[in-house]
């Protein structure tokens, strides 16, 4: 599986194409309107603690997009790159993965899995978000065990200081 792109190669990718449009696929393969709106580039910083009790840091750089009724409006690769760049003081260096906030009736924060450009057009193809269990080996889940749709849930080791299988937290 490729590594998904970072804030820094869009960035690249977009200077090397500075005349292409911008598509947005969604995960089942529909596209985002093309008449989109980047309005907002941001550092998104989660700190919490997982159910096994460790304390764990994620950032990801985040686009939101907004469709408006202005149909005819069209971003290109030059304009989304200078918005790229304006951001990049948040982000201290650091390549952070990328992350697009989409509403499609209700507003999702999609996974960046792909970037290319071809034929003229920059491409960014989104996922689903899938959440994970990191203290699965304290929960009683495999390491295969990571999205919900595939969670198999096991008894916890009698030793494990992890919630009871019965309490429904992890």
């Amino acid at each position: 599986m490729p590594t998904p792109p970072t804030n820094r190669e869009l960035i690249r990718l977009l200077g090397e194409n500075p005349e292409a449009g911008i598509r947005v696929l969604l995960p089942e393969g529909e596209t985002v309107p093309p008449h989109f709106h980047v309005t907002e580039v941001g550092r998104i910083q989660k700190n919490f603690i997982d159910c096994g009790g460790t304390v764990r840091k994620s950032a990801h750089c985040q686009l939101q997009l907004l469709v408006a009724s202005d149909v005819d409006h069209r971003l290109r690769s030059e304009k989304l790159k200078r918005i790229m760049e304006m951001s990049e003081p948040l982000f201290e260096g650091e390549e952070l993965p990328l992350v697009v906030e989409h509403e499609d009736g209700r507003t999702i924060a999609f996974p960046v899995t792909s970037a290319d450009c071809v034929e003229g057009t920059v491409t960014l193809q989104l996922d689903l978000p899938h959440p994970a269990c990191l203290a699965g080996d304290q929960c009683g889940l495999s390491p295969e065990d990571s999205g919900v749709d595939r969670l198999v849930f096991q008894p916890a080791p009698a030793e494990s200081e992890c919630c009871s299988t019965e309490s429904g937290c992890c």
